[in-house]
């Protein structure tokens, strides 16, 4: 299963290109390490540690396939780490059942292709509950440690990873366990529940005090989901783009949970109830509590719920593992296996949450014709980023040229703290008086990424348009997926 999911994985890892948050996560992990600490502390604290982890990844490599390999390699040891739970909780066959359907997950393919957290976030999360598992059952030092400090690296790899500890928190305090456990040993493990907690609240205290101190402004463009945006999310965490895997899902779901019968709304059960409420906690409490509190702030995003994945996947095997003929299993499985493969094509070439830009495409447009004298400005400071990349790898490629004199592109007026990227060059907005000082260049190329829908442009770009339009008459546009490029000319 770990080669098969490696293969799978691996398979056309470059096939899309990047996209702006991919751009995000290189740049970060290539500033020096004083702006990197300022950057962390002032405004993305959040996956942490997946920035310093990529800044250990790129001292060996940079391009795009060997960036994105982190990622793969992170996805692939998560296989076993959900054969662990699994098997936790049930028998080999459930856990070999959960570990087929993970290993082919098109969900999990998706994020496993992508140079962000969400591989690291899956993998700890995945260790996370299984330590607690193991806690539960075998009381120990050991196990103790092992979830505190997985949880805390699940926190730092995604601040999400709260909801999980939340979920947590609510299977044994509002569960409770003791169906399935004398009172001695439970007593232990709520003593050493407590203490991995309180341990777990002084290790992300400091990310704690950084949301008091950026508040919700760096998710300010996560939208009210709806009833569809929820259903949209399961049926792509099954791992599919249409409904039959989805529905096929919740059938054996529904298989699994059935020997429980009313007995799965009560508290204090047998273990074998108790393992059902668990996974349909973890499956379903982070969602409902992010689109309960998306009514007062949105905060749903379905990415940020992939740590439920595992709950899934084990929760359909207990299903499938009903079915006491070979037959019958081995049919049932196959089916889900190809409907999964149709989803793992689809994210070949396509994204679930369709939410790639051409950042890098617009910015090697403007690398390629630029002409010398030329300026460029960026509508938001980010929106260098991808610019950055660009011409760190047209410079590596023309290093050996015997024309190359160290100039890529045309001179940034904005965002500019220095030669290489600052961390104050991650936000901010260009003025008025900085653009008219543009007038000293032939020609200003322009970036706009996230202006506002066409037709109504934020105030940035309305400002923008005007006071360049008075140095520089003549205007060309070009248009790429959620990105616009202009070039500002006087004759």
């Amino acid at each position: 299963m770990v080669a098969a999911g490696a293969v799978v994985r691996f398979l056309f890892l470059t096939h899309k290109p990047f996209w702006f948050d991919e751009y995000f996560s290189a740049e970060v992990a290539r500033i020096t390490w004083g702006n990197f600490l300022h950057l962390l502390w002032w405004r993305e604290a959040n996956m942490s540690l997946y920035y310093v982890l990529l800044r250990l990844w790129m001292e060996f490599g940079q391009s795009e396939f060997y960036i994105r390999s982190l990622s793969v390699a992170i996805s692939v040891a998560t296989i076993p780490a959900v054969y662990w739970v699994a098997r936790q909780l049930f028998d080999k066959r459930v856990a070999l059942i959960a570990t087929a359907l993970f290993t082919f997950n098109a969900y999990s393919v998706r994020y496993a292709q992508e140079a962000r957290s969400y591989a690291l976030f899956l993998l700890l999360a995945t260790l996370s509950s299984g330590f607690l598992i193991a806690l539960a059952r075998e009381p120990g030092r050991r196990n103790q440690i092992g979830y505190a400090l997985v949880s805390v690296l699940a926190v730092y790899a995604h601040l999400y990873a709260l909801l999980l500890l939340a979920t947590h928190w609510v299977a044994f305090r509002w569960l409770g366990n003791r169906g399935w456990s004398d009172d001695p040993s439970r007593t232990q493990v709520s003593v050493q529940l407590r203490r991995a907690w309180i341990t777990i609240g002084i290790a992300v205290f400091p990310l704690l005090v950084f949301v008091a101190k950026t508040g919700a402004g760096p998710i300010r463009w996560i939208h009210r989901p709806g009833l569809r945006d929820v259903l949209t999310f399961y049926a792509h965490l099954a791992g599919s783009n249409t409904w039959p895997l989805l529905a096929a899902c919740a059938v054996a779901s529904v298989a699994a949970i059935i020997p429980a019968g009313r007995q799965l709304w009560a508290r204090d059960q047998s273990w074998e109830t108790w393992r059902s409420q668990f996974l349909l906690l973890w499956l379903f409490f982070p969602v409902a509590l992010t689109v309960l509190l998306s009514f007062a702030r949105p905060v749903f995003l379905g990415r940020y719920m992939i740590f439920g994945l595992p709950a899934l996947v084990i929760l359909v095997s207990a299903g499938l593992s009903r079915l006491r003929r070979a037959w019958m299993l081995a049919v049932a499985l196959l089916g889900m296996l190809l409907l999964c493969s149709q989803g793992i094509f689809f994210v070949y070439g396509n994204d679930f949450d369709n939410e790639r830009d051409a950042s890098g495409a617009a910015a090697s447009f403007i690398v390629d014709q630029a002409a010398g004298g030329d300026a460029v400005v960026f509508h938001i400071a980010e929106t260098r980023i991808p610019y950055e990349f660009v011409r760190s790898e047209r410079a590596g490629e023309n290093t050996a040229s015997p024309g190359f004199k160290g100039q890529i592109g045309p001179e940034i007026l904005f965002p500019h703290h220095g030669a290489g990227l600052d961390y104050r060059d991650f936000t901010g907005k260009p003025t008025a008086e900085l653009l008219r000082t543009a007038s000293t260049h032939p020609r200003v190329w322009v970036m706009l990424m996230n202006n506002g829908p066409a037709g109504s442009p934020d105030p940035t770009t309305v400002m923008l348009t005007r006071v360049l339009a008075d140095s520089f008459p003549k205007v060309k546009i070009w248009q790429f997926p959620k990105v616009e490029v202009r070039l500002y000319a006087e004759k």
